[in-house]
């Protein structure tokens, strides 16, 4: 599994994280041995929340079973500063755990929320004195409402964004998503399944793991529903780290985000790794689709050539 940054966290994860919700919904034997078991594949990002009931206690239970480092999520609908630090201290006592390493204000709807969390007294402000006394390391926000999380990335007050991605909800891959990149916020995807409502975890995962840069959290409740997950293979992640998926599209991100877009930050970092393409064919042989993807890494290299040439 391909394993990424965080944004400007310096969170390093593999890219498929193990999501809270699911573990609430069965008994407690199943639900720990489900995220012990995610645990020994490799699973090194677990998320969850206070809203999710029993979740924090099983995952702490599972950790308490396990001695490999996981990076933790969790993160509270409160939007005061005595709010969220009274679950932050009860998020520490479920987990077993004296440091969380990013803790979320949780399931911010609109202005009207968002206003309240950042404002005196809000959830931001306990939660950046519960990070100065080291309970926690990094803040982050979660949201359904793109118009609002684009807000969340112009003010820069958060450090990690999480948002609903999936083929059914694509929308957060036109502009969010490249947006939060150049501004190194880190991309959380919830939601790869739509909620339950797309049947094929494999072509979803597909899908969604084809946007570089994101970590993406699959919740289950079964260790045969987390193995097939895990099995979910991709022409990426390129031995070579390039983001072989951004490369293919980059005729689209012209046409969305402008010439400019390509010229600074992570795209322009992308393209020079793309430029040094050995021809492994480890990516061919791997593609679903049977796709020449070296061959069409120089096309799109030439096009992006020519097109930076005629500016």
């Amino acid at each position: 599994m391909n394993r990424i940054l965080i944004g400007k966290t310096g969170l390093e994860v593999n890219r498929l994280g193990f999501g809270g919700i699911p573990i609430q919904t069965v008994g407690e034997e199943q639900a720990v041995d489900t995220v012990t078991h995610a645990i020994s594949r490799g699973v090194d990002f677990i998320d969850t929340s206070r809203a999710y009931t029993t979740s924090e206690r099983r995952i702490g239970k599972a950790l308490q079973q396990s001695d490999r480092r996981v990076t933790l999520a969790s993160k509270s609908q409160r939007k005061t500063s005595e709010g969220i630090r009274a679950d932050l201290q009860t998020s520490l006592r479920e987990l077993q755990v004296d440091y969380i390493d990013l803790y979320q204000c949780h399931f911010v709807r609109d202005e009207d929320d968002y206003n309240r969390v950042i404002s005196p007294g809000g959830a931001l402000e306990g939660l950046i004195k519960a990070k100065q006394e080291g309970l926690i390391g990094h803040i982050g926000l979660t949201s359904h409402s793109l118009d609002l999380l684009n807000r969340v990335l112009e003010d820069g007050l958060f450090e990690t964004i999480m948002v609903c991605f999936s083929f059914l909800e694509p929308a957060a891959q036109e502009k969010l998503i490249p947006k939060a990149l150049e501004s190194n916020v880190g991309i959380i995807a919830m939601k790869p399944f739509s909620g339950g409502v797309i049947e094929n975890p494999r072509l979803a995962l597909k899908f969604t793991l084809s946007q570089q840069g994101i970590v993406v959290i699959a919740g289950v409740e079964h260790r045969d529903l987390f193995d097939e997950n895990w099995e979910v293979d991709y022409c990426q992640p390129c031995t070579e780290g390039i983001p072989i998926q951004f490369i293919l599209g980059i005729r689209s991100s012209v046409r969305r985000m402008g010439r400019e877009f390509l010229l600074r930050g992570w795209a322009r970092e992308a393209i020079k790794k793309a430029a040094h393409c050995s021809e492994c064919g480890e990516c061919v042989a791997r593609c679903p689709y049977e796709l020449p993807i070296p061959d069409l890494i120089k096309e799109n290299l030439q096009w992006w050539d020519e097109q930076r040439k005629s500016a």
